[in-house]
């Protein structure tokens, strides 16, 4: 759940196409999942993959046909903007570390919070 105190940080550059075309909290359970990896997104899914099981078909195809993404693309780890989007969300430095692969000094060091 979203803090509401807490605003959503401004998505990067490299994320802001995600974010633009799923919304910050599909964006982020995206990235979670594929970040780091090469897709091939599909101009006309057929809903079977792992990506529009997850994000829709029209999603995807939202997805490969806006500029900033493309057919072919590596998707971004974005860890800095997901720290501050789970901290957003309520998540302690320990969660936040799990869920990214990070140590919780990185997580630390990302937020900028004393131990």
């Amino acid at each position: 759940m979203h803090d509401v105190s807490r605003p959503f940080p401004k998505p990067t550059a490299q994320v802001a196409p995600y974010v633009e075309v799923l919304g910050t909290d599909l964006a982020v359970d995206f990235l979670l999942r594929f970040g780091g990896a090469e897709l091939a997104l599909s101009k006309d899914p057929r809903g079977g993959g792992q990506v529009s099981q997850l994000i829709g078909a029209d999603r995807e195809s939202a997805l490969h046909n806006h500029p900033g993404v493309g057919p072919r693309t590596r998707i971004p780890l974005a860890k800095k903007w997901l720290a501050e989007v789970l901290r957003c969300r309520g998540y302690g430095t320990a969660e936040i570390a799990r869920n990214l692969r990070a140590s919780d000094v990185s997580v630390r060091r990302w937020l900028q919070i004393t131990a």
